[in-house]
Parts: C-alpha cells; sequence; structure tokens
C-alpha cells in the first residue's frame, strides 16, 4: 500500500511540475515572442505545453537525469574513492616508463 503511495505522490508531483513549466513557458511567449518578432501571435497552454514537449524531445531526450553517462560517472567516482593514495598518485602521473 505504501509503494502505492509513492508512485501516485510522484506522479501527482511530475503533472504539477508540467503544468508549472507550460504556464511558465507560455507567459513567457506570449510576453517576449510577440513584441520581438513581426507577426509572431501568443500561444494558449495546450500549444505551451507541445512546445515545451518539442524542446525535451530535441534537446533533451527522455533518458531522465543523464542517463547511462551519470552511471558511469558514479562508479569512476566510487572507483576513485576505493584507491590508495599511491595509486591515485601513480593514475594522475600516468603510465610508468618502460
Amino acid at each position: 500500500m505504501q509503494f502505492r503511495r509513492k508512485i501516485f505522490a510522484r506522479i501527482v508531483v511530475v503533472l504539477a511540475i508540467v503544468a508549472l513549466l507550460g504556464w511558465v513557458v507560455m507567459s513567457l511567449w506570449n510576453w517576449i515572442v510577440p513584441s520581438l518578432v513581426v507577426d509572431a501571435h501568443a500561444i494558449d497552454y495546450p500549444r505551451a505545453i507541445g512546445l515545451l514537449v518539442l524542446c525535451r524531445i530535441l534537446f533533451g531526450g527522455f533518458r531522465g537525469h543523464g542517463g547511462c553517462r551519470q552511471r558511469g560517472k558514479w562508479r569512476q567516482w566510487k572507483q576513485w574513492q576505493s584507491m590508495t593514495p599511491q595509486e591515485r598518485e601513480q593514475l594522475r602521473n600516468g603510465p610508468l616508463p618502460d
């Protein structure tokens, strides 16, 4: 039961964030773009959400917070933390000459 509450709470938070971001996009567009671009029109709320989704697809993707790249950095950090100071110094100085 607790798991369902957490999932429901996360869904509600995500929907609230999307709604707020849609309102921010709509407000900024209607404030800035019609005064800067000739023949630009104000947009309504559904178009602002669509613009937000389009920008997310084009520039951010849908992999979450960094995707696989973040996990790779975490592994490197854990490996660095498990090294002795001598191993760290050797890694900083590069490989030893033969």
